[in-house]
């Protein structure tokens, strides 16, 4: 049997989190990677500067994380390893397990349930705008379900599976380098003129990173779903990222529901076609069967963790 690290890590994300009195504290490893990128952003990203010089400024700072990312991973673990012997896996666990969001990702999704549940529109919103891009102040009940559970698909995936697969095949520099790249993608990889072409490496890389992990997620969704493998094959495309429609397309055939759909972003609206056939009405319920789904799916991930510890 080989070092059961993955397992070990989702179970201590699972039971405690990044507690906040640490995050309060010292913050999160990945704002590291922010502000490392922040300060590549400041120095190298000057509108001033041709479209395409920022474009291979922006490649040069993907290196530069995934070098930083990789390479500390590698000494860290190669260090733990020579101190530790046969021991090192829990000590690695404990490093690797801040790269992943189980229990971050449902304490800030259930805030939304609670508060649908008891009429508190203004509170529903307030909480679905800590985890979505979109404007939510004009959002319904059944727009902000519908927000906070495509968030809660969209992020089982870059937060959870796609980080467990790549701590998977390469080890504390796999998790890493992909917090790095999904973290330059949040922050830089965006469509708008200040960067579009200094954040193009950054949202190609982490499009790239993700193309097995997403179709992996709508697979397990379906299975822990006990269904929505038909809107998951008609619908994954629908979305304009080429991985977000995986797991989103489970989601709702799962749930029986409508998702995406026209929505608002800074005033504007954005004419998205639907995932999925069936209602759009969602509530507080639609959210708790969600999340019910979510922790069957992440309970499939800790099997598939424990069982390549087993085999290798």
């Amino acid at each position: 049997m080989a070092e059961p690290i993955a397992l070990a890590a989702l179970i201590l994300d699972a039971a405690i989190g990044w507690p906040r009195p640490l995050y309060a504290r010292i913050g999160h490893p990945v704002g590291l990677f922010a502000k490392l990128i922040g300060a590549c952003e400041a120095r190298w990203n000057a509108p001033a500067r041709p479209a395409g010089q920022r474009r291979l400024l922006g490649i040069v700072t993907v290196l530069v994380l995934i070098i930083v990312a990789g390479s500390g991973g590698f000494l860290i673990e190669r260090a733990m390893h020579a101190m530790l012997g046969n021991w090192a896996w829990p000590a690695i666990a404990l490093l690797a397990f801040p790269g992943l969001a189980q229990r971050s990702l449902y304490d800030h999704v259930a805030p939304v349930m609670r508060c649908l549940a008891a009429a508190d529109l203004p509170g529903a919103r307030a909480a679905v705008a800590m985890i979505v891009g979109r404007d939510t102040a004009a959002l319904d009940q059944a727009g902000v379900a519908r927000a906070a559970i495509e968030s809660l698909a969209e992020s089982f995936c870059d937060g959870i599976a796609a980080p467990l697969f790549w701590l998977l095949l390469f080890g504390l520099p796999g998790i890493w380098i992909y917090k790095a790249i999904n973290t330059a993608d949040s922050l830089i990889g965006h469509r708008e003129e200040r960067w579009r072409a200094f954040g193009w490496a950054a949202a190609r890389s982490d499009d790239a990173l993700n193309l097995i992990p997403a179709r992996l997620c709508g697979i397990i969704l379906c299975i822990a779903g006990g269904g929505g493998w038909a809107v998951l094959w008609r619908d994954h495309a629908a979305h304009a990222s080429p991985n977000a429609g995986w797991p989103e397309a489970a989601m709702a055939g799962a749930l029986g529901l409508r998702l995406a759909g026209p929505i608002a972003y800074d005033g504007t609206i954005a004419d998205k076609p639907w995932i999925g056939d069936g209602r759009a009405d969602a509530g507080a319920a639609d959210i708790a069967r969600a999340l019910a789904l979510y922790r069957r799916a992440c309970l499939l991930l800790w099997a598939i963790a424990g069982g390549v510890a087993w085999l290798l």
